[in-house]
């Protein structure tokens, strides 16, 4: 097992990588560099003011002495004048929310080291005051219609006498670590480690301080609170059933009364309900949802019920074979504004309550800048101006503005101090059929800085997670770096990415991988087609999901010289019993108990044709990653070493699922994935 030191990581961006790669970083001043990532800032959360006039941000970078992804608080104006940072700079914040009239703005942010408070800032003079002093961090910021409350969800701790009492150890002792006493279903997840006993409520907290007072109870995690006009009444989403453990996917909209606490429930059905949205005048409340049918992929629909749960009804939009999220009423309460995802773009749409719908503008921009993922954020002003994270394949998240009738406006442009002399690769989309069945599959090439197409370039086909997500023309900063190294890089939509209707994302339930495989492949040799690809040197990789289709393809194919193999799936049997949400993915993944269709399990795991791997293969794979445990890429490890197959494990101590959450696991990760693939690499050029 290799386990990778901060040293080891110094070393890996020198002796590692190839000769030609690091001469290539040091004298190709004008290319894109692992050294660049910590240069790299996006912008998150942009909450318009209700008049639509000035738009706050967080505005995120990377600390590099901290290793660590931090954001400050900034506000610009909606003609784009006026940018300039809100707080002081050591004042790192998120979450912000303005009161209903504009006047004051509420966040979180760190106080004196004592962990995340609520504050309240005064928008015409400046003046703050630290509204919290809570022991959790709060989140889900809402203001109360009146202004005089705010609501949030925090964590609860819960305390149980344990099992047993051991005998006190002596002052001094060293005993080691203290015993896990576990019995949940779910007792870790990814990103948070082994869980603490408890669960998030709802408080509230006078908009001029106080004692915040909590307003649910009970073995439930509630989600983000949505005011009713009159302050008397609080909607969120939640599951709240006995069995909630076991049926994790069921989820319902429930209200709260701010006076005495009493919950009643508005939906009733089996299948996620959630994202509760208020109309202007409390007669209507919008949400996302649909009726569970224990696939991998189901679109959420948009629904429309009275105020008490009564009447509800799908917004039916004609031909619109889409998932809603990111609900919000329009002002005068005739209409909804929505998130969705389109063949790789992220979009903003309107529907009126009839169903007619208009697309506003694409482009919005994902909050992971290492891989170009869909995501995005917008809020919506009185005015029915909107303020939202805007991406294209040259930039990582800026702030943009727009309204219905009117083209989009551009406000920021966070990165051209970075990418003002650096020249990125071109990004062209393709469109090819399937080998398998002729379905149309999407995808994009990423050509080199200098591209010259009459030589021969190495490829990179790197392949997206999920499975059920999509890739598209967004900035992808590992993508990026692959190309700045001289490689044709290559990414694709196969059937089960989101964004091309339900039909095509569910085209891999209970069947994946298998016919993915094969639109990976054909849109390989769509590229190779064109003319400029040296296809003695065809390389793959991918992380996640991607992973587990990497590992797949070195399993059916000898055509790759070498390939990385991140984060991945190797055995289905064993990750659905040591993944961080069992109860899932046994019932929507998989047909069922692994130990009742261990034939099923086997068929689509990995590990089942390693036998036939030849291709030179790296594993990576995080210490603390509870979504795809660490063993499952050494199951992978240990059986090509055991094979004789050419092959080696990176092993990042302290990274979760999400490798790339610290900058130098995103440069190292991108380093050792050159670094193999240039061992590998012949006829250099």
């Amino acid at each position: 097992m290799i386990r990778v030191t901060r040293v080891a990581l110094a070393a890996a961006l020198t002796a590692f990588v190839a000769p030609r790669l690091a001469a290539q970083q040091v004298a190709d001043t004008n290319r894109f560099t692992l050294r660049d990532i910590f240069e790299l800032e996006w912008a998150a959360d942009p909450e318009i003011s209700p008049d639509g006039s000035r738009i706050v941000f967080e505005r995120s970078s990377f600390d590099i002495m901290h290793d660590r992804a931090v954001s400050d608080l900034w506000i610009v104006n909606a003609d784009g004048s006026n940018l300039r940072a809100l707080l002081p700079p050591d004042r790192h914040a998120g979450t912000p929310r303005w009161s209903p009239d504009g006047g004051r703005l509420a966040y979180v942010a760190h106080a004196d080291d004592e962990g995340s408070e609520i504050f309240v800032r005064w928008m015409d003079t400046g003046q703050e005051a630290k509204l919290t002093h809570v022991e959790e961090s709060p989140g889900g910021l809402a203001w109360s219609p009146d202004g005089k409350w705010i609501a949030f969800t925090m964590f609860v701790p819960e305390h149980e006498k344990p099992l047993v009492e051991l005998p006190a150890k002596p002052k001094g002792a060293d005993w080691g670590p203290a015993i896990q006493y576990i019995d949940q279903v779910q007792y870790r997840m990814n990103g948070a480690g082994y869980l603490r006993r408890g669960h998030r409520h709802i408080f509230v907290v006078p908009a001029d301080g106080g004692t915040p007072r909590q307003l649910t109870d009970g073995p439930y995690n509630d989600g983000a609170p949505e005011w009713m006009p009159d302050g008397k009444t609080i909607v969120f989403s939640a599951n709240r059933h006995p069995d909630a453990d076991y049926a994790t996917n069921n989820s319902e909209i429930y209200t709260v009364s701010v006076n005495d606490g009493t919950v009643k429930t508005l939906t009733d059905r089996m299948g996620p309900d959630h994202d509760p949205a208020v109309s202007p005048d409390g007669a209507r409340i919008a949400y996302t949802g649909y009726d569970d049918h224990y696939q991998g992929y189901q679109l959420s629909r948009l629904y429309v019920m009275n105020a008490d749960g009564s009447g509800s009804h799908v917004v039916t939009i004609p031909d619109f074979d889409r998932s809603v999220q990111g609900i919000r009423w329009a002002h005068d309460g005739k209409g909804i504004f929505f998130q969705y995802d389109d063949r790789g773009d992220t979009k903003i749409g309107y529907v009126t309550l009839a169903g007619t719908l208009s697309t506003l503008t694409g482009g919005l921009g994902q909050l992971e800048i290492g891989r170009p993922y869909n995501g995005g954020q917008f809020s919506l002003a009185d005015n029915g101006r909107y303020a939202f994270t805007l991406t294209a394949t040259d930039h990582p998240p800026d702030v943009a503005v727009g309204q219905a009738g009117k083209p989009s406006q551009r406000l920021t442009w966070l990165n051209d101090d970075l990418f003002g002399h650096k020249m990125l690769g071109k990004v062209q989309e393709i469109d090819f059929p399937s080998s398998y069945d002729h379905q149309q599959i999407q995808g994009w090439v990423i050509t080199p800085p200098g591209f010259d197409p009459s030589q021969k370039y190495p490829l990179v086909l790197e392949i997206h997670g999920g499975p059920y997500l999509n890739y598209g023309a967004r900035f992808g900063a590992e993508l990026q770096l692959y190309a700045a190294a001289g490689y044709v890089v290559v990414y694709i939509n196969p059937r089960g990415s989101t964004g091309y209707g339900e039909k095509f994302g569910d085209a891999i339930h209970l069947d994946y991988p298998d016919h993915d495989y094969d639109d990976l492949m054909s849109g390989v040799d769509a590229v190779i087609a064109k003319g400029y690809v040296d296809t003695t040197n065809l390389f793959v990789t991918g992380g996640s999901g991607g992973g587990v289709l990497t590992a797949w393809i070195v399993g059916h194919t000898h055509r790759f010289r070498a390939a990385v193999v991140a984060k991945p799936v190797i055995n289905w049997y064993s990750f659905v019993l040591t993944a961080d949400f069992p109860a899932f993915f046994y019932k929507y993944w998989m047909p069922g108990f692994p130990w009742e269709h261990l034939d099923a399990y086997m068929a689509r795991s990995p590990i089942s044709y390693v036998g036939n791997v030849t291709t030179p293969t790296m594993l990576i794979t995080g210490g603390v990653d509870y979504r795809t445990p660490s063993e499952e890429a050494e199951q992978f490890y240990e059986a090509l070493k055991l094979r004789k197959v050419p092959s080696a494990m990176v092993r990042i101590p302290d990274a979760s699922h999400d490798i790339a959450a610290k900058p130098s696991n995103m440069m190292a990760k991108a380093a050792y994935v050159m670094g193999w693939f240039a061992k590998y690499r012949t006829n250099d050029r």
